[in-house]
């Protein structure tokens, strides 16, 4: 069997690293697989015949442009779109698997116009919210329900996909639900509880909805032993860990400062993901590390840490938390979206968003939670990601 996958980005990220982790089980189970992304990341973990590139970063950075201006994400790319539907073609796929189609890179009519007319099987999972409202990819912050029935006037065009503009989003709402509901079948996958709940909420409700929770490489991310105290000369401190893709205030950046004023100085806080420019802005007791892409250093920081802190304010199901915990590394988590679905009270806790003061006591409970326990719930994780009853 043949599998297209189709997301904005592969190997790198969140989305990029669930992409090409199913494309290893598949490819085990014996199908034949390609990946269709942008070409403005590094793309890792595949072989380049298995990889179709949407698009040139000229093009990306044009279709960010006029997204920009206009709030029309996922309009424009339409040239790169149409070769990759030829492409597709060509390949004659029997499955095809989108995920993040938001990202500067492809026209989601052209690519739904084509998906509306084939006899393929579709299926879709959702990361974020961006598939049925009118602009945003998350709308828990700006606490909007215009989704539910249109959006008319967006709260929110300064967040992400950003709109310097008036807005587009009574259009984009008509234009994505026209798009998107028009497959004949499809099955859309959730990695939450909550977000599925949000979906069928939605005018995707009319589509059959699966819960499977996001896996991760567990032959990576595992206890693994290393320098990493020793490096940065923190062998007699606690450390609090923070590791976000980009840290922003909903990501729980300026939290994250706050909370390294509260705690004594047998504590250090380490920050993996900041800028340039947020490298600057922090104090002494916050190592902060920039955006890595290698899942092994990564690993090696989650088991160096005490405590892995989430204040996330917007989340979906953050692999950050499955893979602190399969790290052997208790996670404390902000009651975001469905972040707290991904341990128990045995493996780590759950803070009110935005109560510092309860974050600084559940620090000292998680780290006297058991590394066994904490394991154990990782095993679990095992089960997870997987598609095969829909393949």
């Amino acid at each position: 069997m043949k599998i297209l996958f189709i997301n904005c980005v592969c190997g790198v990220g969140s989305t990029g690293r669930i992409v090409t982790d199913l494309m290893q089980q598949t490819k085990a189970q014996g199908h034949t697989v390609k990946v269709a992304c942008s070409a403005i990341e590094p793309i890792r973990g595949v072989t380049p015949d298995e990889v179709i590139t949407v698009g040139s970063k000229w093009d990306y950075y044009v279709h960010n442009i006029l997204s920009r201006l206009t709030d029309k994400e996922g309009l424009f790319s339409k040239a790169a779109t149409r070769k990759l539907v030829r492409q597709i073609q060509d390949f004659n796929p029997d499955i095809i698997h989108l995920h993040n189609l938001h990202g500067h890179w492809i026209n989601y009519e052209i690519l739904f116009d084509y998906l509306s007319q084939a006899d393929k099987k579709v299926i879709w999972t959702l990361h974020d919210c961006w598939a049925f409202t009118g602009h945003c990819a998350h709308f828990s912050l700006l606490k909007c329900e215009q989704w539910k029935t249109h959006c008319k006037n967006c709260p929110g065009l300064s967040s992400y996909p950003k709109c310097y503009g008036k807005g587009n989003v009574y259009q984009n709402f008509a234009r994505k639900k026209k798009a998107f509901t028009s497959v004949k079948q499809m099955t859309l996958v959730t990695p939450s509880k909550w977000l599925a709940g949000l979906v069928r909420q939605s005018f995707l409700g009319k589509y059959n909805v699966e819960v499977i929770h996001n896996k991760i490489n567990q032959q990576i991310f595992k206890p693994t032993p290393s320098v990493f105290r020793q490096k940065y000369q923190l062998e007699n401190k606690k450390i609090v860990l923070g590791v976000a893709n980009v840290w922003t205030q909903a990501k729980g950046f300026e939290d994250f400062l706050k909370l390294s004023t509260l705690l004594t100085n047998s504590y250090t806080f380490v920050m993996v993901g900041v800028s340039p420019k947020q490298l600057k802005q922090l104090p002494n007791n916050i190592l902060g590390i920039t955006r890595t892409h290698n899942p092994q250093e990564l690993a090696e920081i989650y088991t160096a840490a005490d405590v892995f802190i989430n204040m996330t304010y917007q989340d979906n199901y953050p692999t950050v938390n499955l893979e602190a915990i399969s790290c052997g590394t208790p996670v404390i988590s902000y009651r975001t979206g469905g972040s707290c679905e991904a341990f128990d009270e045995l493996s780590g806790l759950v803070v009110e968003q935005g109560n510092i003061a309860q974050v600084t006591t559940a620090i000292e409970t998680a780290q006297r939670l058991s590394k066994d326990n904490i394991l154990a719930r990782a095993k679990k994780f095992k089960d997870y990601g997987n598609y095969q009853h829909l393949y």
